[in-house]
């Protein structure tokens, strides 16, 4: 018998290829084959192997990067309870119920094809997100992570995978290259990944933030996606037409106190845009007071009467030409407007 001989009484049509090599003791059982009959058949010189604890690949010889993902998926409970599951698209989210199991870590990375992390067939380890409640241990290749609370999973190579910024975190919790943990970090946010807020939010519950190699990293982070929004800003002004503001500028009454930092204003329109890349670090007071400070500045603004325009990363990312017609609409809305009063601006 190999992995291509129907099992009964239940058919294979259902599941992709890698599922049909790689099965549970359960699924096996649900296939008419007995748990004797799976040993006699990974016994020396035996068509098949058993790669973990009751999960077996039909066939001899080293087992694929893919099969090794599905055992370990298989070994932690995905699908649960042994059923064989439609696989997603590509890049479709995971079925709607929480998912038993997701692949996390380095090996997400990899999937999530980071040119910074090592290729699947080269880690040791293949990280699995399971509830924290599972009576479950690591074993072999697989590697358990607990979670308090599962979150989302996208498809990927037919496998449920965790989104960028939870993955990051359980691999940087393992990691102590400083260098490996810079070179993550920035990719994620470079190649569009993610944006550096959610990143330290992940690593600030996974209680990361007391490393100082983590700390570097995520300062190198924080330029990174300050710069990567400020020439994605500069590319929206230039690719919709907008008039040419005056960048990173500095505002003060006269004589007076500084109103705060801009990084675009158009004065003869008092229009401003600031560039919202508060990252917090520390607790949800911090976090309160710096939202606290922002609604200070804009409403000390509008007072003036100048018009402020906050803009996140995410939002330039993913919807530039929407932000575009917010900042157009607020310039020719300022016709409409009474004469703002006059401040001092100063290079920042």
């Amino acid at each position: 018998m190999n992995h291509n001989t129907p099992l009964s009484p239940r058919p294979l049509s259902h599941l992709t290829d890698v599922q049909r090599r790689v099965l549970s003791a359960n699924q096996l059982r649900a296939h008419g084959v007995s748990a004797a009959r799976a040993a006699a058949q990974c016994r020396p010189g035996g068509p098949w192997q058993q790669l973990l604890p009751g999960v077996y690949v039909l066939h001899p010889g080293p087992a694929t990067s893919e099969e090794r993902l599905h055992a370990a998926l298989l070994y932690a409970g995905w699908p649960a309870a042994g059923r064989a599951k439609a696989i997603p698209e590509q890049g479709k989210a995971a079925p709607a119920e929480a998912p038993a199991a997701i692949v996390t870590g380095l090996a997400a990375l990899a999937l999530h094809r980071f040119s910074s992390a090592p290729p699947l067939l080269s880690l040791d380890r293949i990280d699995i997100l399971v509830p924290r409640t599972r009576r479950l241990r690591s074993t072999g290749c697989v590697q358990l992570v607990r979670a308090h609370a599962m979150p989302g999973a996208e498809m990927i190579a037919g496998v449920p995978v965790a989104p960028v910024p939870r993955a990051l975190a359980d691999a940087v919790a393992v990691l102590d290259d400083a260098e490996a943990v810079r070179r993550l970090l920035t990719e994620a946010v470079r190649r569009g990944h993610t944006e550096p807020a959610a990143i330290v939010r992940e690593l600030t519950q996974a209680r990361l933030l007391t490393r100082d190699h983590v700390v570097d990293a995520v300062d190198a982070l924080l330029a990174e996606g300050r710069s990567i929004a400020e020439e994605r800003l500069y590319t929206m002004v230039r690719g919709f037409g907008l008039p040419d503001p005056l960048w990173n500028v500095d505002l003060r009454l006269p004589g007076g106190p500084h109103l705060g930092g801009l990084d675009a204003y158009w004065p003869e329109h008092a229009v401003a845009v600031e560039l919202d890349t508060r990252a917090p670090r520390q607790g949800q007071e911090e976090e309160a007071e710096q939202w606290k400070e922002c609604t200070r500045k804009r409403e000390a603004l509008e007072r003036l009467g100048i018009t402020m325009v906050h803009i996140t990363p995410k939002k330039l990312r993913d919807c530039l030409e929407q932000q575009a017609a917010v900042v157009r609409t607020a310039l020719m809305a300022s016709a409409e407007r009474e004469p703002a009063a006059y401040v001092v601006i100063l290079p920042r």
